[in-house]
Protein backbone atom coordinates (compact mmCIF):
# COMPACT_ATOMS: atom_id res chain seq x y z
CA UNK A 1 0.00 0.00 0.00
CA UNK A 2 3.07 2.41 1.14
CA UNK A 3 4.62 1.47 -2.08
CA UNK A 4 1.28 2.43 -3.88
CA UNK A 5 0.95 5.66 -2.58
CA UNK A 6 4.65 6.64 -3.01
CA UNK A 7 4.02 5.67 -6.99
CA UNK A 8 1.16 7.80 -7.32
CA UNK A 9 2.59 10.90 -5.12
CA UNK A 10 5.98 10.93 -7.47
CA UNK A 11 3.27 10.89 -10.74
CA UNK A 12 1.85 13.63 -9.56
CA UNK A 13 5.01 15.19 -9.11
CA UNK A 14 6.12 14.52 -12.54
CA UNK A 15 2.60 15.54 -13.87
CA UNK A 16 3.50 19.29 -12.32
CA UNK A 17 6.25 19.20 -13.74
CA UNK A 18 5.42 18.91 -16.97
CA UNK A 19 1.88 21.16 -16.80
CA UNK A 20 3.68 24.26 -14.34
CA UNK A 21 6.13 25.74 -17.35
CA UNK A 22 2.61 26.72 -19.30
CA UNK A 23 0.31 28.22 -16.83
CA UNK A 24 0.22 31.38 -15.85
CA UNK A 25 2.04 32.58 -12.80
CA UNK A 26 0.64 34.14 -9.86
CA UNK A 27 -2.40 31.61 -9.69
CA UNK A 28 -3.30 28.30 -7.88
CA UNK A 29 -5.66 25.74 -7.49
CA UNK A 30 -4.86 24.79 -3.89
CA UNK A 31 -7.78 26.68 -0.96
CA UNK A 32 -6.95 29.78 -0.23
CA UNK A 33 -7.09 30.49 3.93
CA UNK A 34 -8.72 32.51 5.47
CA UNK A 35 -7.46 34.66 8.17
CA UNK A 36 -8.72 36.30 11.60
CA UNK A 37 -7.92 39.97 12.42
CA UNK A 38 -5.78 38.69 16.04
CA UNK A 39 -3.93 35.67 14.24
CA UNK A 40 -0.54 36.80 14.40
CA UNK A 41 0.42 34.36 11.78
CA UNK A 42 -1.43 36.18 8.86
CA UNK A 43 0.94 37.81 6.96
CA UNK A 44 0.33 41.85 6.87
CA UNK A 45 -0.05 43.16 3.12
CA UNK A 46 2.01 46.68 4.47
CA UNK A 47 4.62 44.07 4.64
CA UNK A 48 6.66 44.23 1.70
CA UNK A 49 9.24 41.60 2.25
CA UNK A 50 6.09 39.13 2.66
CA UNK A 51 5.73 37.39 -1.53
CA UNK A 52 2.48 37.80 -2.69
CA UNK A 53 -0.43 35.41 -1.84
CA UNK A 54 -1.51 33.56 -5.36
CA UNK A 55 -4.96 34.27 -6.57
CA UNK A 56 -7.52 31.63 -7.06
CA UNK A 57 -7.46 29.93 -10.48
CA UNK A 58 -10.72 31.07 -10.63
CA UNK A 59 -10.53 34.29 -11.06
CA UNK A 60 -8.85 33.67 -14.56
CA UNK A 61 -10.96 33.87 -17.94
CA UNK A 62 -12.74 30.65 -18.14
CA UNK A 63 -11.13 29.77 -15.19
CA UNK A 64 -13.84 26.77 -14.02
CA UNK A 65 -13.12 25.35 -17.34
CA UNK A 66 -9.34 24.91 -17.09
CA UNK A 67 -9.72 24.56 -13.08
CA UNK A 68 -8.58 20.38 -13.81
CA UNK A 69 -5.43 21.96 -15.41
CA UNK A 70 -3.92 23.89 -12.22
CA UNK A 71 -5.55 21.23 -9.87
CA UNK A 72 -2.74 18.90 -11.36
CA UNK A 73 0.31 20.86 -9.70
CA UNK A 74 -1.74 20.84 -6.47
CA UNK A 75 -2.14 17.63 -6.03
CA UNK A 76 1.53 17.36 -5.82
CA UNK A 77 1.54 19.45 -3.30
CA UNK A 78 -0.43 17.56 -1.06
CA UNK A 79 0.90 14.85 1.20
CA UNK A 80 1.26 11.68 0.42
CA UNK A 81 -2.05 10.76 2.68
CA UNK A 82 -4.00 13.38 1.85
CA UNK A 83 -3.27 12.53 -2.21
CA UNK A 84 -4.58 9.28 -1.51
CA UNK A 85 -8.33 10.54 -0.54
CA UNK A 86 -8.30 12.81 -4.25
CA UNK A 87 -11.51 12.19 -6.00
CA UNK A 88 -11.11 10.08 -8.66
CA UNK A 89 -10.70 11.31 -12.45
CA UNK A 90 -13.39 10.62 -14.20
CA UNK A 91 -11.77 11.36 -17.57
CA UNK A 92 -9.56 8.77 -17.08
CA UNK A 93 -11.83 5.99 -18.55
CA UNK A 94 -11.45 2.96 -20.69
CA UNK A 95 -12.41 4.73 -23.53
CA UNK A 96 -9.58 7.66 -23.67
CA UNK A 97 -7.16 4.71 -21.61
CA UNK A 98 -6.64 1.52 -23.65
CA UNK A 99 -5.01 -1.65 -22.64
CA UNK A 100 -1.06 -1.94 -23.33
CA UNK A 101 -1.35 2.11 -23.98
CA UNK A 102 2.83 2.83 -24.94
CA UNK A 103 3.06 6.52 -22.53
CA UNK A 104 4.42 9.42 -24.22
CA UNK A 105 8.05 8.79 -23.31
CA UNK A 106 8.57 5.86 -25.56
CA UNK A 107 5.97 7.49 -28.41
CA UNK A 108 8.39 9.79 -28.60
CA UNK A 109 11.44 7.50 -29.40
CA UNK A 110 12.13 6.20 -32.84
CA UNK A 111 9.16 4.15 -34.11
CA UNK A 112 7.11 5.03 -30.99
CA UNK A 113 3.58 6.24 -33.31
CA UNK A 114 3.97 3.20 -35.57
CA UNK A 115 4.39 0.83 -32.14
CA UNK A 116 1.12 2.06 -30.96
CA UNK A 117 -0.55 2.16 -33.89
CA UNK A 118 0.09 -1.89 -34.70
CA UNK A 119 -0.69 -2.18 -31.12
CA UNK A 120 -4.13 -0.58 -30.87
CA UNK A 121 -4.78 -2.49 -34.59
CA UNK A 122 -4.23 -5.86 -32.60
CA UNK A 123 -6.51 -5.01 -29.88
CA UNK A 124 -9.09 -3.76 -32.44
CA UNK A 125 -9.35 -0.50 -31.15
CA UNK A 126 -11.08 2.25 -32.68
CA UNK A 127 -8.99 5.09 -33.51
CA UNK A 128 -10.90 8.30 -32.99
CA UNK A 129 -11.71 7.14 -29.89
CA UNK A 130 -8.16 6.26 -28.44
CA UNK A 131 -6.12 9.49 -29.53
CA UNK A 132 -2.38 9.72 -29.74
CA UNK A 133 -1.51 10.80 -25.96
CA UNK A 134 -3.83 9.27 -23.80
CA UNK A 135 -4.75 12.30 -21.41
CA UNK A 136 -3.74 16.03 -21.30
CA UNK A 137 -0.42 15.50 -19.91
CA UNK A 138 1.13 13.37 -21.72
CA UNK A 139 -0.08 15.22 -25.22
CA UNK A 140 1.68 17.96 -23.28
CA UNK A 141 4.54 16.16 -22.66
CA UNK A 142 4.73 14.75 -26.63
CA UNK A 143 4.23 17.83 -28.28
CA UNK A 144 6.17 20.07 -25.83
CA UNK A 145 3.42 23.46 -26.49
CA UNK A 146 0.16 24.31 -25.00
CA UNK A 147 -1.12 27.71 -26.82
CA UNK A 148 -4.20 26.50 -28.50
CA UNK A 149 -1.61 26.25 -31.94
CA UNK A 150 -3.38 24.01 -34.66
CA UNK A 151 -0.45 21.22 -35.24
CA UNK A 152 -2.02 20.78 -38.84
CA UNK A 153 -1.40 24.36 -40.14
CA UNK A 154 1.44 24.78 -42.24
CA UNK A 155 3.23 27.77 -43.59
CA UNK A 156 1.50 27.27 -46.84
CA UNK A 157 -1.87 27.05 -45.83
CA UNK A 158 -3.47 29.96 -43.38
CA UNK A 159 -6.59 30.54 -41.87
CA UNK A 160 -7.68 34.33 -42.62
CA UNK A 161 -10.50 36.46 -43.26
CA UNK A 162 -11.96 37.41 -46.63
CA UNK A 163 -11.37 40.68 -48.14
CA UNK A 164 -15.09 41.66 -47.22
CA UNK A 165 -14.61 39.56 -44.06
CA UNK A 166 -12.14 42.24 -42.53
CA UNK A 167 -13.39 45.60 -42.24
CA UNK A 168 -17.32 43.85 -41.70
CA UNK A 169 -18.74 44.18 -38.40
CA UNK A 170 -18.96 40.71 -36.82
CA UNK A 171 -22.73 39.69 -37.03
CA UNK A 172 -24.49 36.37 -35.99
CA UNK A 173 -24.03 35.48 -40.02
CA UNK A 174 -20.18 35.80 -40.04
CA UNK A 175 -18.19 32.85 -39.48
CA UNK A 176 -16.07 32.17 -36.39
CA UNK A 177 -13.17 31.27 -38.81
CA UNK A 178 -12.13 32.86 -42.20
CA UNK A 179 -11.59 30.92 -45.47
CA UNK A 180 -8.94 28.71 -45.30
CA UNK A 181 -6.36 30.05 -47.88
CA UNK A 182 -4.04 27.29 -49.27
CA UNK A 183 -1.67 27.23 -52.05
CA UNK A 184 -1.31 23.26 -51.86
CA UNK A 185 -3.45 20.99 -54.39
CA UNK A 186 -4.65 18.07 -52.18
CA UNK A 187 -2.90 15.46 -52.58
CA UNK A 188 -4.89 12.37 -53.62
CA UNK A 189 -2.91 8.44 -52.08
CA UNK A 190 -1.81 6.39 -55.23
CA UNK A 191 -4.11 3.50 -56.37
CA UNK A 192 -2.14 2.53 -59.27
CA UNK A 193 -1.16 -1.60 -58.90
CA UNK A 194 2.35 -3.03 -60.13
CA UNK A 195 1.14 -4.22 -63.26
CA UNK A 196 -0.20 -0.98 -64.13
CA UNK A 197 2.68 0.51 -63.07
CA UNK A 198 4.80 -1.54 -64.77
CA UNK A 199 2.96 -1.04 -68.41
CA UNK A 200 3.07 2.74 -67.53
CA UNK A 201 7.31 2.95 -66.77
CA UNK A 202 7.66 0.82 -69.57
CA UNK A 203 5.68 3.24 -71.87
CA UNK A 204 7.40 6.00 -70.31
CA UNK A 205 11.20 5.17 -71.54
CA UNK A 206 9.77 3.44 -75.06
CA UNK A 207 9.12 6.45 -77.24
CA UNK A 208 10.93 8.04 -80.61
CA UNK A 209 14.31 7.28 -79.41
CA UNK A 210 13.50 3.99 -79.97
CA UNK A 211 13.76 4.79 -83.65
CA UNK A 212 17.22 6.71 -83.46
CA UNK A 213 19.30 3.70 -82.17
CA UNK A 214 19.98 1.75 -85.35
CA UNK A 215 21.77 5.23 -87.19
CA UNK A 216 23.38 5.58 -83.43
CA UNK A 217 24.92 2.04 -83.57
CA UNK A 218 25.55 3.10 -87.21
CA UNK A 219 27.77 5.70 -85.98
CA UNK A 220 30.02 3.69 -83.25
CA UNK A 221 29.79 0.05 -84.33
CA UNK A 222 27.62 -2.90 -83.27
CA UNK A 223 30.25 -3.22 -80.11
CA UNK A 224 31.15 -0.09 -79.11
CA UNK A 225 27.26 1.38 -79.53
CA UNK A 226 26.26 -2.03 -77.25
CA UNK A 227 28.53 -1.24 -74.89
CA UNK A 228 27.39 2.56 -74.63
CA UNK A 229 23.95 1.55 -74.05
CA UNK A 230 24.54 -1.23 -71.68
CA UNK A 231 27.14 1.62 -69.45
CA UNK A 232 24.67 4.14 -69.93
CA UNK A 233 21.84 2.33 -68.95
CA UNK A 234 23.50 0.85 -65.38
CA UNK A 235 24.93 4.58 -65.00
CA UNK A 236 20.63 6.05 -65.34
CA UNK A 237 19.90 3.58 -62.92
CA UNK A 238 22.12 4.86 -60.47
CA UNK A 239 20.86 7.71 -60.81
CA UNK A 240 17.24 7.28 -60.53
CA UNK A 241 18.03 5.54 -57.20
CA UNK A 242 19.79 8.21 -56.07
CA UNK A 243 16.73 10.14 -56.51
CA UNK A 244 14.56 8.14 -55.16
CA UNK A 245 17.13 8.56 -52.40
CA UNK A 246 16.43 12.19 -51.95
CA UNK A 247 12.49 11.45 -52.80
CA UNK A 248 12.14 9.02 -49.31
CA UNK A 249 14.11 11.71 -46.94
CA UNK A 250 13.24 14.93 -48.86
CA UNK A 251 9.29 14.66 -50.15
CA UNK A 252 8.37 16.40 -53.45
CA UNK A 253 9.17 16.37 -57.56
CA UNK A 254 12.44 16.62 -58.98
CA UNK A 255 12.22 20.94 -58.95
CA UNK A 256 10.70 20.89 -55.62
CA UNK A 257 13.36 18.59 -54.19
CA UNK A 258 16.09 21.08 -56.06
CA UNK A 259 14.66 23.65 -54.17
CA UNK A 260 14.35 22.15 -50.70
CA UNK A 261 18.21 20.75 -51.14
CA UNK A 262 19.79 23.43 -52.96
CA UNK A 263 17.54 26.12 -52.72
CA UNK A 264 15.34 28.03 -55.92
CA UNK A 265 18.40 28.75 -58.18
CA UNK A 266 18.64 25.02 -58.26
CA UNK A 267 15.05 24.68 -58.83
CA UNK A 268 15.22 26.86 -62.04
CA UNK A 269 18.24 24.87 -63.32
CA UNK A 270 16.61 21.69 -63.04
CA UNK A 271 12.82 23.75 -64.73
CA UNK A 272 15.42 24.99 -67.68
CA UNK A 273 16.70 21.37 -68.57
CA UNK A 274 13.28 19.45 -67.95
CA UNK A 275 12.28 22.14 -70.48
CA UNK A 276 14.79 22.45 -73.14
CA UNK A 277 14.79 18.36 -73.42
CA UNK A 278 10.85 18.50 -73.28
CA UNK A 279 11.47 21.05 -76.46
CA UNK A 280 14.51 19.01 -77.78
CA UNK A 281 11.82 15.52 -78.09
CA UNK A 282 9.17 17.59 -79.50
CA UNK A 283 11.65 18.80 -82.36
CA UNK A 284 13.15 16.01 -83.28
CA UNK A 285 9.83 14.32 -83.51
CA UNK A 286 8.41 16.66 -85.85
CA UNK A 287 11.82 16.58 -87.90
CA UNK A 288 11.55 11.97 -87.81
CA UNK A 289 7.49 12.49 -88.79
CA UNK A 290 8.60 14.77 -91.78
CA UNK A 291 10.93 12.62 -92.91
CA UNK A 292 8.81 9.61 -92.45
CA UNK A 293 6.09 10.88 -93.86
CA UNK A 294 8.17 12.27 -97.31
CA UNK A 295 8.94 8.27 -97.35
CA UNK A 296 5.57 6.99 -97.40
CA UNK A 297 4.62 9.36 -100.33
CA UNK A 298 7.36 8.83 -102.43
CA UNK A 299 6.25 5.15 -101.94
CA UNK A 300 2.47 5.83 -102.46
CA UNK A 301 2.42 8.00 -105.33
CA UNK A 302 5.79 6.58 -106.88
CA UNK A 303 6.63 9.14 -110.52
CA UNK A 304 4.73 11.62 -109.05
CA UNK A 305 6.39 15.14 -109.63
CA UNK A 306 5.00 16.94 -106.70
CA UNK A 307 6.48 15.61 -103.64
CA UNK A 308 5.88 17.83 -100.48
CA UNK A 309 9.68 18.32 -98.85
CA UNK A 310 10.65 17.64 -94.93
CA UNK A 311 10.31 21.73 -94.34
CA UNK A 312 6.74 22.17 -95.98
CA UNK A 313 5.69 18.85 -94.18
CA UNK A 314 6.98 20.05 -90.63
CA UNK A 315 4.98 23.04 -91.02
CA UNK A 316 1.92 21.34 -92.05
CA UNK A 317 2.26 19.29 -88.62
CA UNK A 318 1.56 22.55 -87.04
CA UNK A 319 -1.90 22.98 -87.91
CA UNK A 320 -3.00 19.65 -85.91
CA UNK A 321 -0.11 20.76 -83.28
CA UNK A 322 -1.35 24.02 -82.13
CA UNK A 323 -5.04 23.13 -81.64
CA UNK A 324 -3.61 20.28 -79.29
CA UNK A 325 -1.23 22.59 -77.33
CA UNK A 326 -4.41 24.56 -76.71
CA UNK A 327 -5.88 22.03 -74.10
CA UNK A 328 -5.59 22.70 -70.69
CA UNK A 329 -6.26 19.22 -69.02
CA UNK A 330 -3.59 16.61 -70.15
CA UNK A 331 -5.85 13.97 -69.23
CA UNK A 332 -7.97 14.60 -72.38
CA UNK A 333 -4.56 13.77 -74.42
CA UNK A 334 -5.07 9.78 -72.86
CA UNK A 335 -6.92 8.37 -75.54
CA UNK A 336 -4.72 9.82 -78.47
CA UNK A 337 -1.33 8.56 -76.43
CA UNK A 338 -3.27 5.40 -75.85
CA UNK A 339 -3.39 4.88 -79.51
CA UNK A 340 0.65 6.29 -79.97
CA UNK A 341 1.31 3.49 -78.36
CA UNK A 342 -0.58 0.63 -80.14
CA UNK A 343 0.95 2.16 -83.29
CA UNK A 344 4.64 1.69 -82.14
CA UNK A 345 4.91 -1.42 -80.45
CA UNK A 346 3.29 -2.78 -83.96
CA UNK A 347 6.52 -0.93 -85.53
CA UNK A 348 8.58 -2.54 -83.16
CA UNK A 349 7.39 -6.16 -83.74
CA UNK A 350 7.66 -5.13 -87.44
CA UNK A 351 11.04 -4.70 -87.44
CA UNK A 352 11.89 -7.64 -85.21
CA UNK A 353 10.24 -10.22 -87.41
CA UNK A 354 12.16 -8.64 -90.40
CA UNK A 355 15.17 -8.09 -89.02
CA UNK A 356 15.77 -11.43 -87.47
CA UNK A 357 14.25 -13.28 -91.24
CA UNK A 358 16.98 -11.74 -92.86
CA UNK A 359 19.53 -12.33 -90.49
CA UNK A 360 18.22 -15.63 -90.59
CA UNK A 361 18.26 -16.29 -94.74
CA UNK A 362 20.85 -13.63 -95.68
CA UNK A 363 23.17 -13.35 -92.86
CA UNK A 364 25.05 -10.11 -91.62
CA UNK A 365 25.67 -7.21 -93.60
CA UNK A 366 29.45 -7.02 -95.24
CA UNK A 367 29.96 -3.06 -94.07
CA UNK A 368 29.25 -4.20 -90.19
CA UNK A 369 31.81 -2.35 -88.07
CA UNK A 370 32.54 -3.29 -84.57
CA UNK A 371 34.10 0.17 -83.72
CA UNK A 372 33.66 3.63 -86.28
CA UNK A 373 35.92 5.86 -84.97
CA UNK A 374 34.76 8.58 -87.08
CA UNK A 375 31.03 9.59 -85.37
CA UNK A 376 31.14 7.95 -82.35
CA UNK A 377 30.91 10.52 -80.55
CA UNK A 378 26.99 10.89 -81.83
CA UNK A 379 26.38 7.28 -80.27
CA UNK A 380 26.75 8.79 -76.50
CA UNK A 381 24.32 11.76 -77.09
CA UNK A 382 22.34 9.70 -78.68
CA UNK A 383 21.83 6.34 -76.10
CA UNK A 384 21.37 9.20 -73.04
CA UNK A 385 18.54 10.71 -75.63
CA UNK A 386 16.95 7.35 -75.48
CA UNK A 387 16.74 7.22 -71.87
CA UNK A 388 14.10 9.59 -71.84
CA UNK A 389 12.10 8.86 -69.15
CA UNK A 390 13.52 10.52 -66.23
CA UNK A 391 10.45 12.98 -65.79
CA UNK A 392 8.10 10.37 -64.66
CA UNK A 393 10.09 8.52 -62.26
CA UNK A 394 8.64 10.41 -59.18
CA UNK A 395 5.31 11.01 -60.35
CA UNK A 396 4.91 7.07 -61.11
CA UNK A 397 6.11 6.63 -57.86
CA UNK A 398 3.69 8.84 -56.15
CA UNK A 399 0.46 6.98 -58.81
CA UNK A 400 1.32 3.46 -56.87
CA UNK A 401 -0.89 2.09 -53.93
CA UNK A 402 2.13 0.34 -52.81
CA UNK A 403 5.51 2.92 -53.85
CA UNK A 404 7.85 0.75 -51.77
CA UNK A 405 7.66 -1.89 -54.30
CA UNK A 406 8.94 1.02 -57.06
CA UNK A 407 12.12 0.42 -57.11
CA UNK A 408 12.66 -3.42 -57.82
CA UNK A 409 10.23 -2.61 -60.43
CA UNK A 410 12.09 0.08 -62.27
CA UNK A 411 15.18 -2.22 -61.98
CA UNK A 412 13.56 -5.06 -63.80
CA UNK A 413 11.94 -2.16 -66.44
CA UNK A 414 15.00 -0.96 -66.95
CA UNK A 415 16.47 -4.42 -67.65
CA UNK A 416 13.67 -5.10 -70.14
CA UNK A 417 14.05 -1.71 -71.49
CA UNK A 418 17.96 -2.11 -72.39
CA UNK A 419 17.71 -5.55 -73.66
CA UNK A 420 14.69 -4.37 -76.42
CA UNK A 421 16.93 -1.32 -77.29
CA UNK A 422 20.07 -2.79 -77.66
CA UNK A 423 18.32 -5.53 -80.10
CA UNK A 424 16.83 -3.20 -82.00
CA UNK A 425 19.85 -1.12 -82.84
CA UNK A 426 22.46 -3.61 -83.27
CA UNK A 427 19.23 -6.12 -85.38
CA UNK A 428 18.54 -3.08 -87.60
CA UNK A 429 22.32 -1.96 -88.16
CA UNK A 430 23.16 -5.79 -88.72
CA UNK A 431 20.63 -6.01 -91.14
CA UNK A 432 21.75 -3.18 -93.36
CA UNK A 433 25.26 -2.01 -92.26
CA UNK A 434 26.36 1.51 -93.61
CA UNK A 435 22.65 2.22 -95.45
CA UNK A 436 21.37 2.53 -92.26
CA UNK A 437 19.09 5.76 -92.24
CA UNK A 438 17.91 7.73 -89.61
CA UNK A 439 14.34 7.14 -90.19
CA UNK A 440 14.51 3.42 -89.86
CA UNK A 441 11.45 2.32 -91.28
CA UNK A 442 12.32 3.76 -94.29
CA UNK A 443 15.01 0.66 -95.27
CA UNK A 444 12.18 -1.44 -95.72
CA UNK A 445 10.87 -2.60 -98.87
CA UNK A 446 8.63 0.49 -99.84
CA UNK A 447 6.61 -1.62 -102.37
CA UNK A 448 5.03 -3.30 -99.34
CA UNK A 449 1.50 -2.15 -98.14
CA UNK A 450 2.60 -3.44 -94.73
CA UNK A 451 5.44 -1.13 -94.57
CA UNK A 452 3.77 1.88 -95.13
CA UNK A 453 0.85 0.80 -93.27
CA UNK A 454 3.43 0.81 -90.63
CA UNK A 455 5.29 3.81 -91.94
CA UNK A 456 2.34 6.02 -91.84
CA UNK A 457 0.62 4.77 -88.22
CA UNK A 458 4.17 4.90 -86.55
CA UNK A 459 4.11 8.66 -87.86
CA UNK A 460 0.89 9.64 -86.50
CA UNK A 461 1.54 7.85 -83.05
CA UNK A 462 4.18 10.26 -82.91
CA UNK A 463 2.53 13.13 -84.31
CA UNK A 464 -0.87 12.54 -81.63
CA UNK A 465 1.68 11.87 -78.90
CA UNK A 466 3.74 15.34 -79.63
CA UNK A 467 1.64 17.62 -77.43
CA UNK A 468 2.08 15.54 -73.92
CA UNK A 469 5.81 15.86 -74.57
CA UNK A 470 5.01 19.88 -75.43
CA UNK A 471 2.86 20.41 -72.07
CA UNK A 472 5.32 19.65 -69.30
CA UNK A 473 7.46 22.91 -71.06
CA UNK A 474 4.59 24.55 -71.61
CA UNK A 475 3.09 24.58 -68.00
CA UNK A 476 6.75 25.06 -66.75
CA UNK A 477 7.27 28.64 -69.17
CA UNK A 478 3.79 29.96 -68.14
CA UNK A 479 4.09 29.13 -64.44
CA UNK A 480 7.00 31.55 -64.83
CA UNK A 481 4.89 34.26 -67.12
CA UNK A 482 1.97 34.48 -65.62
CA UNK A 483 2.38 32.85 -62.01
CA UNK A 484 0.29 29.78 -60.48
CA UNK A 485 -2.51 31.56 -60.17
CA UNK A 486 -3.15 33.15 -63.59
CA UNK A 487 -6.40 31.32 -64.93
CA UNK A 488 -8.08 31.48 -67.86
CA UNK A 489 -11.18 30.41 -66.22
CA UNK A 490 -11.80 34.10 -64.67
CA UNK A 491 -10.17 35.86 -67.01
CA UNK A 492 -10.34 35.95 -70.71
CA UNK A 493 -7.24 38.27 -71.02
CA UNK A 494 -5.21 35.71 -69.45
CA UNK A 495 -6.86 33.02 -71.22
CA UNK A 496 -5.88 34.55 -74.94
CA UNK A 497 -2.58 35.29 -73.65
CA UNK A 498 -1.70 31.99 -72.76
CA UNK A 499 -3.71 30.67 -75.85
CA UNK A 500 -1.25 33.38 -77.93
CA UNK A 501 2.06 31.75 -76.07
CA UNK A 502 1.25 28.24 -76.98
CA UNK A 503 0.68 29.10 -80.20
CA UNK A 504 4.19 30.81 -80.41
CA UNK A 505 6.20 28.08 -78.26
CA UNK A 506 4.68 25.68 -81.15
CA UNK A 507 5.69 27.52 -83.95
CA UNK A 508 8.64 28.01 -82.28
CA UNK A 509 9.64 24.38 -82.08
CA UNK A 510 8.55 24.19 -85.70
CA UNK A 511 11.50 26.54 -86.92
CA UNK A 512 14.14 24.56 -84.68
CA UNK A 513 12.69 21.67 -86.18
CA UNK A 514 13.06 23.18 -90.03
CA UNK A 515 16.96 24.57 -89.01
CA UNK A 516 17.76 20.76 -87.55
CA UNK A 517 16.53 18.80 -90.53
CA UNK A 518 18.65 18.59 -92.14
CA UNK A 519 20.96 16.15 -89.90
CA UNK A 520 18.54 14.47 -87.51
CA UNK A 521 20.94 12.24 -86.15
CA UNK A 522 23.43 15.10 -85.02
CA UNK A 523 20.36 16.76 -83.88
CA UNK A 524 19.30 14.19 -81.17
CA UNK A 525 22.64 13.58 -79.83
CA UNK A 526 23.25 17.49 -79.31
CA UNK A 527 19.76 17.44 -77.10
CA UNK A 528 21.13 14.46 -75.27
CA UNK A 529 24.27 15.31 -74.49
CA UNK A 530 23.03 19.22 -73.54
CA UNK A 531 20.09 18.89 -72.14
CA UNK A 532 19.52 14.97 -70.93
CA UNK A 533 22.48 14.28 -69.47
CA UNK A 534 22.07 17.02 -66.36
CA UNK A 535 18.84 15.37 -65.53
CA UNK A 536 20.39 11.95 -65.68
CA UNK A 537 23.88 12.17 -63.99
CA UNK A 538 24.28 15.69 -62.90
CA UNK A 539 21.43 16.92 -61.01
CA UNK A 540 20.87 13.68 -58.86
CA UNK A 541 24.20 12.95 -58.05
CA UNK A 542 24.46 16.68 -56.85
CA UNK A 543 21.15 16.89 -54.88
CA UNK A 544 22.04 13.36 -53.29
CA UNK A 545 25.77 14.74 -52.36
CA UNK A 546 24.23 17.94 -49.95
CA UNK A 547 20.99 16.50 -49.39
CA UNK A 548 21.73 12.60 -48.28
CA UNK A 549 25.04 10.88 -48.42
CA UNK A 550 26.55 11.22 -45.42
CA UNK A 551 29.61 8.95 -45.72
CA UNK A 552 33.02 9.63 -47.13
CA UNK A 553 32.27 7.02 -49.69
CA UNK A 554 28.96 7.86 -50.65
CA UNK A 555 30.25 11.84 -51.16
CA UNK A 556 33.21 10.23 -53.11
CA UNK A 557 30.90 8.42 -55.34
CA UNK A 558 28.41 11.19 -55.73
CA UNK A 559 31.63 13.45 -56.95
CA UNK A 560 32.85 10.86 -59.59
CA UNK A 561 29.10 10.81 -61.07
CA UNK A 562 28.94 14.54 -61.00
CA UNK A 563 32.19 14.67 -62.68
CA UNK A 564 31.48 12.09 -65.19
CA UNK A 565 28.18 13.64 -66.38
CA UNK A 566 30.27 17.07 -66.23
CA UNK A 567 32.83 15.71 -68.41
CA UNK A 568 30.64 13.96 -70.94
CA UNK A 569 28.49 17.01 -71.71
CA UNK A 570 30.83 19.11 -72.25
CA UNK A 571 32.65 16.68 -74.83
CA UNK A 572 29.74 15.29 -76.59
CA UNK A 573 28.14 18.79 -76.96
CA UNK A 574 31.64 20.43 -78.45
CA UNK A 575 32.23 17.05 -80.73
CA UNK A 576 28.45 16.83 -81.80
CA UNK A 577 28.60 20.74 -82.59
CA UNK A 578 31.82 20.65 -84.17
CA UNK A 579 31.06 17.69 -86.44
CA UNK A 580 27.73 19.20 -87.61
CA UNK A 581 29.48 22.35 -89.01
CA UNK A 582 31.78 20.66 -90.83
CA UNK A 583 28.44 18.84 -92.08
Amino acid sequence: MTDSVSSQHARHRAEAEVVSPHLPSGYTAEPIPTYNGSDNASPSPSDPTSPPEPQDSLRLQGGDIHREIFKIGARAKLGQRAATFAAPNIRRSSIFEPENHIPASEQRAPGGFRRQFVQQQQKRVNLTNAPVARDFVSFLALYGSFAGEDLGESEEESVAPSEDEEGAQPSETRPLLGRRKSTRRPIRPGDAGTTKSFFTLLKAFIGTGIMFLPKAFNNGGILFSSITLITVSLLSVLSFHLLLQCRRRHGGGYGELGAAIGGRKLRALILTSITLSQIGFVCSGMIFIAQNLRSFLNAVTPGSHFVLDTKALIAIQLVVLIPLALIRDISRLGPAALLADVFIFIGLFYIWYYDISTLATFGMHPTVQLFNPDAFTLTIGSAIFTFEGIGLILPIQSSMSQPDKFPRLLYIVMVIVTIIFTSVGALCYATFGDKTRVEIISNYPQTSKLVNSVQFLYSMAVLVGTPVQLFPATRIIETKLFGDRASGKRSWTTKWKKNGFRTSITVVCGLISIVGASDLDKFVALIGAFACVPLVYIYPAFLHFKGVARSRWVRAGDVILCVIGSAAMVYSTSVTLSTWIRG
